[in-house]
């Protein structure tokens, strides 16, 4: 139902029957990545999610029942499972699934389970139903993190199921906040949404989503790290040879920025270069690692540093092995070591597959 003030308004689209189901869609977006949340009315989900960068689409639909093809007036009478939902459809390379979480958190009631605001019932229950498993990690740490944060007084309830099916709105649900832009605004403001949000974010409620990997500030830095990490990462420094944490660490796992968390290297293609220090073929992540010129000490080197973290992290030199040809020299005061065993919990799940 659609709560205006004291209106209620019940619509039922005359432009389609029955919802299109998730294999129907258009494939233009079949090789971007997708998400799916559910927060109450669907209007008021679509917009959060629009203009940001990296977006492509976020469609209107009905998912986390078993009912086939489900219309809206089934899915608004509470009697097939599923609840109202939006599907994202971004590029991971420009937007994170961490950054559509916090979009997510900001445009609903994460303590209610039983509706959203004026709309009561599980058809329009708040969930978010992952993709794949790191999506699932992801949406853990995401909510546990807003758990911790005591910005509501209240648990977070919102539960974090796995995706299976999701059917399409009718045509006229898509977009309807620029279709009928005055009666979504009555809507949204009658049914209570628009001033929890409001309360609850304040000028934050506007703010872009902070990248999944930061730098901080300079003072977290300062307090987060040891001397040596800092004067490494911060000051361009070198740490002691064969004095260091990784150089001769055997262990499966990947090595991520101690300042930012962006995956840098993997224990795949790490070699003993007998220099001392590790060293790798190439790094995991290619779009983390950021090489400029240095012509300190009267050299001419190659140095490394982390693209979100900007922190130093060594040189690369032309006399490693094939078939790269590369050596990758980093500090180990430059790196936090992520074992494989812990891939998953600590939020790097995509990662786990290659070994």
């Amino acid at each position: 139902m659609r709560y205006i003030g004291a209106t209620i308004l019940f619509f039922i689209s005359g432009c389609s029957l029955f919802g299109e189901s998730y294999a129907e869609r258009t494939p233009q977006y079949a090789d971007k990545a997708v998400a799916t949340f559910a927060g109450g009315c669907f209007w008021c989900m679509e917009p959060p999610f629009e203009d940001l960068i990296g977006v492509h689409s976020v469609i209107s639909g009905y998912t986390g029942g078993k009912e086939k093809n489900p219309t809206y007036k089934e899915v608004a009478g509470g009697v097939t499972g599923h609840t109202e939902a939006v599907q994202v459809h971004f590029d991971p390379d420009l937007i994170s699934y961490e950054q559509l979480l916090q979009v997510y958190w900001k445009s609903m009631d994460p303590t209610d389970i039983g509706g959203q605001f004026a709309d009561r019932g599980t058809q329009y229950r708040p969930e978010i139903f992952f993709h794949d498993e790191e999506q699932q990690q992801a949406a853990i740490n995401s909510k546990k993190e807003l758990q911790d944060s005591k910005r509501f007084s209240k648990n977070i309830v919102v539960p974090i199921s796995k995706f299976t099916e999701f059917y399409k709105a009718e045509d006229y649900h898509q977009d309807y906040y620029l279709k009928e832009p005055s009666h979504y605004k009555r809507y949204r403001i009658g049914s209570g949404r628009e001033a929890f949000l409001i309360k609850t974010w304040g000028k934050e409620l506007n703010e872009p989503p902070k990248p999944k990997y930061s730098r901080p500030s300079t003072d977290e830095i300062k307090q987060s790290l040891s001397k040596l990490q800092y004067q490494v990462t911060q000051e361009d420094g070198t740490e002691r040879a064969f004095r260091n944490e990784y150089w001769d660490n055997n262990k499966d796992g990947i090595y991520v920025d101690i300042v930012s968390g962006e995956p840098l290297f993997s224990s795949k293609d790490k070699f003993k270069s007998g220099t001392g220090w590790p060293s790798f073929t190439k790094p995991l992540e290619s779009k983390h690692v950021v090489e400029k010129i240095d012509r300190e000490h009267g050299m001419t080197r190659t140095e490394v540093r982390s693209k979100y973290g900007d922190s130093h992290l060594g040189h690369v030199f032309t006399d490693g092995p094939q078939p790269t040809g590369l050596r990758y020299c980093i500090n180990s005061a430059a790196l936090r070591f992520i074992p494989v065993e812990d891939l998953k919990a600590s939020g790097y799940a995509k990662y786990a597959k290659d070994f």
